[in-house]
C-alpha cells in the first residue's frame, strides 16, 4: 500500500512539474488548505458547542452550582489523561508552537499535531477550561499545511507561506473577517507583504469563509450592529481607553507568565494539575462568567446587558447599585488571566485570544460606566462602542498586532465607523506597551532564547541558520600537558591549519595557540622538552557555547573580537570552530532560500 502511494505520488508530481509552475501550484495549495483549515474550525468549535450542551443537560442542571467547581478539573484531567496515554506527546500552546516551527524546524511540525488539539481543546473548553479555542485551531490547520507542504517537497519560504495560510483560512472562518484574517497571518507569522505572499493569503482567506458559510450560514461568533455614530469628542475618552489598555495589556502579560513560571516549579504534571485545577475551579465557582471561552459573557456586554453578563453571583442582591456592577466588571478583567494561566498550568490545551477579547469588553464596559456615572461629564458615551474598542487595546497591546485589532473589529462591525477611534486606542496601547513589553505573549519565550522570527530580514537570517552546519572540525586539538616537541609533531606536521585547541585529558576547552606563538621556537629543538602546552597557550578572543548563543549573538562576537575563528564548546567541552568565512556563506545562502 504504500509502494502504491510513493508510486501515485511520483506520479503526480512529475504531470505538476509539466503542466504547473510552482507558483501556480502554491496557489492551488493555498486555496486547499484554507478550506481544510475552515473544516478544522468548524469541527473544533462544534466539538466544544457539543461537549457544553451536553453538560448543561436536565440531567445536570440540578447540580448547577457544583458544575461550575467539579467540571472544569474534569475536563482537564481527562485531557492529561489523552496526551499522558493516548497521543504520548506533548501538546504545546497553538500559535506560540507553530513560531517555534518556522523558526527553528523549518516550518516541520509533526503530523500529530493535525489531530492532537482537535481532541484536547475542545474537551478542556467544554468543560469549562478558561482559554479560547483560535491558537489550536491555527496549530492544527499550520500542521496540516506543513505536512501537506512537506509532502509535495515545497522549499521552506513555501513551506511557512503555506502556514501562514493555514492560520489566516482558521482566523477567517472563525470571525468571518477574512482581511483580519490576512493581516493577522502576517503580523504574528511575520510574512513579506508582497504580491507573491498576498494571493495565496487572499485564497486561503476567501476559500476558508466561504466554508464556514455553507456550516454556519451568515451567523458569527459576535453579532453586533453599530447604533451610537462616533463623535469628535469622544477623543480624549478613547485617548484614555487606549492608555488603560496599556496597563492592562502589561498586567495581563506580566501575570501570565509569572503565574506559569511559578506553577512550573512544581515538576509532578499531575500534582500541578490537581493544585491548578482546584484552583480554577475554586476561581469560577465563585466568578461563573470565567466558565469557557467567554463569548457569551462578551456579547452581553454588547448588548449592554451586564446583568446577564455577570451572571448569578453571591452579589445579585447589591446589582442595582451601579457601583457594584463596575466593581465586578474590574474583577473579571483582573481574574481572567489568572484563570487562563490556571488553565494552562493545568495543562489544559487552548489559546489566548479569545481571554484577550473577553477582557478587553469587561475593560472597555467598565471604562465607559464609569465615566458615565462619574457625575462630572455632561456628555454620555457610547457603552458598547467602548466595549468594542476596548477588545481592539487589549488586542493590540497583548498580542502585538494592532493592524488584525482594528481590522478585526472593524469587518465585525460591517463598516468603519469606527475607525478613527480603533486607529486611536489600538495605537497608543501598542506605543506603551511595547515599552514596557517588547514582545508578545505569543513570542516573549521565542525571543528570549533567540527563536523569533520578525520583518527584520537579517535578524530572520541568522535566526533561521543552524549553527551545527557552520562548525569546521578539522582541528587537531592539544593537551595541555604536552611539550613543544609534542606540538610540533602532532600538532603542527599533521595540521593544515594555523590555529589549535588546547583541552584537558576530559577535553574540557583550556584555550588556543596560534601558529604564530610558536614561530619563532618551533625549530630550536632544545626547547622541545621544556617548553609545555600552557606556557605558550592563550586564551580564545570570545568563545561560543552551542546550547546558549544564537546566530546574531555569535555575529556579534565575531564583530566585538574582530577575530577570524572562534571554538566551539558544549557544557565547556571543545566541540570545533567556526570561522567568519563559512558563517557569512552559510549566511548568503539562507538568504537565497528565505527570499526565493
Amino acid at each position: 500500500m504504500a509502494k502504491l502511494r510513493r508510486s501515485l505520488l511520483h506520479r503526480f508530481l512529475n504531470w505538476k512539474s509539466r503542466n504547473l509552475t510552482h507558483r501556480q501550484f502554491l496557489m492551488f495549495l493555498s486555496a486547499v488548505i484554507g478550506f481544510v483549515a475552515g473544516i478544522f474550525a468548524v469541527i473544533i468549535k462544534n466539538l466544544t458547542h457539543l461537549i457544553q450542551s451536553l453538560l448543561e443537560g436536565e440531567f445536570i442542571v440540578r447540580y448547577h452550582d457544583a458544575f461550575y467547581f467539579i467540571f472544569p478539573v474534569i475536563g482537564l484531567l481527562l485531557v492529561y489523561l489523552i496526551i499522558k496515554f493516548v497521543l504520548k506527546r506533548k501538546v504545546g500552546h497553538g500559535i506560540p508552537t507553530t513560531l517555534y516551527a518556522i523558526s527553528r524546524q523549518k516550518g516541520i511540525m509533526k503530523r500529530f499535531q493535525m489531530y492532537a488539539s482537535v481532541i484536547t481543546a475542545p474537551i478542556t473548553v467544554g468543560f469549562g477550561g478558561s482559554v479560547g479555542l483560535e491558537g489550536p485551531t491555527v496549530a492544527t490547520g499550520a500542521s496540516l499545511g506543513s505536512n501537506i507542504s512537506r509532502l509535495f517537497l515545497m522549499n521552506q519560504a513555501s513551506r511557512t507561506l503555506l502556514i501562514g495560510c493555514a492560520a489566516a483560512g482558521a482566523m477567517s472562518s472563525i470571525f468571518k473577517a477574512p482581511i483580519a484574517a490576512i493581516i493577522f497571518a502576517i503580523e504574528v507569522f511575520s510574512l513579506d507583504l508582497t504580491l507573491a505572499s498576498l494571493l495565496p493569503l487572499l485564497l486561503a482567506s476567501v476559500s476558508a469563509i466561504l466554508t464556514s458559510y455553507f456550516f454556519f450560514g451568515s451567523e458569527i461568533i459576535l453579532p453586533f450592529k453599530l447604533e451610537d455614530a462616533f463623535t469628535i469628542s469622544e477623543v480624549p475618552y478613547y485617548i484614555l481607553l487606549g492608555i488603560l489598555a496599556a496597563a492592562c495589556s502589561v498586567y495581563f502579560s506580566r501575570i501570565y507568565f509569572g503565574s506559569t513560571k511559578l506553577m512550573a516549579k512544581i515538576r509532578s504534571p499531575f500534582v500541578r494539575l490537581i493544585i491548578a485545577g482546584l484552583g480554577l475551579g475554586i476561581l469560577i465557582y465563585f466568578i461563573p462568567p470565567l466558565y469557557g471561552e467567554g463569548y457569551n459573557v462578551i456579547n452581553n456586554l454588547l448588548q449592554e446587558n451586564y446583568l446577564e453578563a455577570l451572571g448569578t453571583n453571591l452579589f445579585n442582591a447589591y446589582l442595582e447599585n451601579i457601583w457594584v456592577v463596575i466593581i465586578l466588571l474590574a474583577g473579571l478583567v483582573v481574574f481572567k488571566i489568572i484563570a487562563s494561566s490556571l488553565t494552562f498550568s493545568a495543562g489544559g490545551v487552548g489559546g489566548i485570544f479569545a481571554p484577550v477579547m473577553f477582557m478587553g469588553s469587561a475593560m472597555g464596559h467598565c471604562f465607559a460606566l464609569f465615566i458615565n456615572n462619574l457625575g462630572i461629564f455632561k456628555h454620555q458615551i457610547s457603552v458598547s462602542n467602548f466595549t468594542l474598542v476596548g477588545m481592539a487595546g487589549l488586542m493590540a497591546g497583548v498580542l502585538h498586532a494592532p493592524l488584525t485589532a482594528i481590522f478585526l473589529i472593524a469587518e465585525l462591525t460591517h463598516g468603519y465607523e469606527l475607525f478613527i477611534p480603533l486607529m486611536i486606542t489600538a495605537a497608543i496601547s501598542y506605543m506603551i506597551t511595547n515599552k514596557f513589553e517588547p514582545h508578545s505573549v505569543y513570542t516573549m519565550e521565542l525571543a528570549q532564547r533567540g527563536d523569533l522570527l520578525t520583518h527584520d530580514k537579517d535578524q530572520t537570517v541568522l535566526t533561521l541558520m543552524n549553527i551545527s552546519r557552520v562548525i569546521e572540525k578539522n582541528f587537531i586539538p592539544l593537551e595541555v600537558d604536552m611539550d613543544l616537541g609534542d606540538v610540533i609533531h602532532q600538532g603542527v606536521v599533521k595540521s593544515s591549519r594555523n590555529i589549535f585547541p588546547v583541552v584537558d585529558e576530559n577535553r574540557n576547552f583550556m584555550g588556543i595557540i596560534l601558529l604564530d606563538d610558536i614561530r619563532s621556537i618551533m625549530f630550536n629543538e632544545k626547547l622541545y622538552k621544556e617548553v609545555k602546552v600552557r606556557d605558550i597557550m592563550q586564551q580564545a578572543p570570545e568563545i561560543i557555547d552551542i546550547e546558549t548563543d544564537r546566530m546574531k549573538t555569535i555575529m556579534k562576537k565575531f564583530q566585538d573580537s574582530d577575530a577570524w575563528n572562534l571554538p566551539v564548546v558544549k557544557e565547556g567541552k571543545y566541540v570545533g570552530f567556526i570561522s567568519k568565512s563559512k558563517m557569512l556563506t552559510a549566511y548568503r545562502q539562507k538568504l537565497i532560500e528565505v527570499t526565493v
